[in-house]
């Protein structure tokens, strides 16, 4: 039996994302809270999150959607990661501006604890990646064309994206 390195970096592709949202699930969180959400994003619908992009850079003029539009393109996947942002009530922070987490919350602040989860989770997730050698860039712009799209729950207010790429040049590195 021969198999081709084509169907070998498929199925790698999907392995190894799968094992980057199990490090992002396994991450620490404050107080032991888990309030993140994460996804793979495939075929169809990954198509329809780089059109996303390319319609909120000719709305907003930010022509970086467009530009990482193209990279999502030539992505194979794409994992999503996207965090509830509750105050958690640890005392005393204050990160968050507003002084404390009932004025945080009342004045519709964003707890920087539970925001400091989420950079921890995609840390983790790339560690992974780059454990695998699996090409990978975190992208705002496709966290932001996930929230425009309804992909997450309407709880999760921030979300970035890492598209996942096997080549033999990396497709993130000359963006333009």
């Amino acid at each position: 039996m021969i198999t081709k390195s084509q169907e070998i970096e498929e199925r790698s592709i999907e392995r190894i994302a799968d094992l980057m949202c199990v490090a992002a699930r396994t991450a620490p969180k404050a107080r032991g809270v888990d309030n993140l959400v994460v996804m793979l994003v495939k075929a169809r619908e990954k198509d329809q999150l780089a059109e996303e992009m390319r319609k909120i850079a000719a709305q907003s003029g930010s022509q970086f959607f467009a530009r990482d539009a193209g990279c999502l393109d030539k992505a194979a996947a794409v994992i999503l990661l996207g965090q509830k942002i509750q105050p958690l009530g640890v005392s005393p922070c204050g990160y968050c501006g507003k002084g404390n987490c009932a004025d945080c919350a009342k004045q519709g602040g964003l707890c920087a604890i539970s925001i400091g989860d989420l950079g921890i989770a995609i840390g983790s997730a790339v560690a992974t990646a780059a454990l695998h050698h699996i090409d990978n860039r975190v992208m705002f712009s496709v966290g932001k064309a996930a929230l425009n799209l309804n992909l997450f729950p309407e709880d999760v207010t921030i979300a970035y994206g890492i598209p996942l790429s096997i080549a033999g040049k990396n497709i993130f590195f000359d963006r333009g």
